[in-house]
């Protein structure tokens, strides 16, 4: 019996169920930090801060963003297989990473332990990844965001179990762990599965159905395959590693300086940024393979109007983070959280104003991911991370809080102009070329 062809759907029906997917799993994430808040203390926010502000660069490097590799892969120059194969490698060696940071440190013997099984969920969380890149390469974003839909609902119904039963942060990571491994094995690889069969046995392209979609499911280990892909990955897990330290940074000075309970404060402040940057990222990954195929076809009208849509959007999130900060600032944060934490209701408007320059970079940083010039995009983290390094140390002993909202903002804006120099750069060059 002929198999039903795995069609990729419309730009507009990715689009919509990225935001749908990203939106409720962004609601779900910021939920668990209220539960954490209404049923605990700031002590246990500044905990799973903590524990993702060790964890988050960690697999964000060893990740070597290889979903956006395949969502681009436009030509199928590696197997799914590859991918994997990858994945799992640079996930156990994220996973000792971890382990050896926090034994080296020293943390509070719970603190550790909370780490440990937040880095857990992260290397379960790393194999989902490569499965998306899957469904993302063949634009089928509604299965991603029905498993982030899946995922999200039922980490945030068991930490908050954990939390309310046991009154133990670590009762509620681990719940949250085994909901990401409950989604990987009951629908993640089954989607993995689905198109790898199907497009296996409806596609004339070689590169596709060249294997048995049983042995295409598994990891392949060809050591030439998998160092070139790590090669040509590299570059995207630095950019990866330095965002995230650009995050996280603050919050090492943060916990150095001023403690768990400041710390887990400012966590929960700055997560309410994460609306606008859900739209914003999802918007970027429904449309990156759209733009890899306007590039790579030299269709450049289209490239740079979608592009330009893109930033247009950039721009009106950060607008309207601002004003609901300006307007309703102290009243958004008495109603999520307490009221101890609308006394730092003027780090929220800085958050916003950081967080709103962060999305147009985002969305002009679609661009040179598109190209798959990914060696390009480095410059600009690195200037982001060294800015982030030398703000922090500077504003926050001195001003606390809010001085690691200003040193947001002025990495935000930096890091911005550098992307912009970079695309002008690659434009000329393209033009010279031709």
């Amino acid at each position: 019996m002929r198999a039903i062809p795995f069609r990729g759907l419309s730009l507009r029906h990715n689009i919509s169920w990225t935001l749908v997917g990203n939106l409720v799993y962004a609601g779900c994430n910021g939920g668990m930090l209220v539960t954490l808040a209404k049923l605990g203390n700031p002590v246990m926010v500044g905990q799973l801060a903590l524990a993702l502000a060790v964890t988050t660069p960690v697999f964000t490097f060893s990740n070597l963003q290889l979903s956006n590799i395949q969502a681009t892969d436009a030509r199928y120059e590696y197997l799914f297989g590859d991918y994997l194969g990858l994945r799992i490698i640079t996930t156990v060696l994220a996973l000792l990473v971890t382990l050896g940071t926090t034994l080296l440190v020293k943390y509070h013997p719970e603190t550790t332990l909370i780490i440990m099984v937040v880095g857990i969920t992260r290397a379960f969380a790393s194999i989902s990844d490569v499965y998306y890149g899957l469904l993302q390469q063949h634009e089928r974003m509604d299965r991603i965001a029905k498993s982030m839909i899946i995922e999200g609902l039922l980490s945030l119904i068991m930490l908050g179990a954990g939390v309310y039963f046991t009154g133990s942060m670590l009762w509620g990571v681990i719940g949250s762990a085994t909901a990401q491994v409950l989604v990987l094995v009951g629908y993640d690889i089954r989607s993995g599965s689905l198109v790898l069969k199907t497009m296996a046995r409806t596609s004339g392209d070689e590169s596709i159905s060249r294997a048995d979609p049983a042995i295409e499911l598994r990891p392949h280990w060809s050591i030439e395959a998998l160092w070139k892909l790590a090669w040509l990955a590299l570059p995207l897990g630095f950019v990866a590693m330095l965002s995230s330290l650009y995050t996280n940074i603050p919050r090492y000075f943060i916990e150095h300086y001023l403690g768990e309970r400041e710390l887990g404060i400012f966590a929960a402040m700055a997560y309410l940024i994460i609306g606008g940057s859900t739209v914003a990222n999802a918007l970027g990954q429904s449309t990156r393979p759209r733009l890899a195929k306007y590039y790579a076809a030299g269709n450049s009208k289209a490239f740079r109007t979608l592009l330009l849509k893109l930033v247009g959007v950039g721009i009106l999130l950060g607008t309207v983070g601002v004003l609901a900060a300006l307007i309703a600032g102290r009243e958004i944060l008495i109603l999520l959280y307490r009221p101890e934490y609308a006394n730092h209701a003027s780090v929220l408007i800085w958050l916003m104003v950081a967080a709103g320059i962060g999305y147009v970079g985002s969305s002009l940083g679609n661009g040179i991911l598109a190209t798959r010039a990914f060696s390009r995009y480095i410059i600009p983290h690195l200037v982001v991370v060294a800015g982030i390094i030398g703000f922090s140390a500077l504003l926050i002993p001195a001003y606390g809080l809010i001085g690691a909202a200003w040193a947001l903002c002025a990495v935000s804006l930096v890091g911005l102009v550098a992307i912009i120099v970079i695309l002008k750069t690659m434009r000329r060059q393209a033009i010279t070329l031709s």
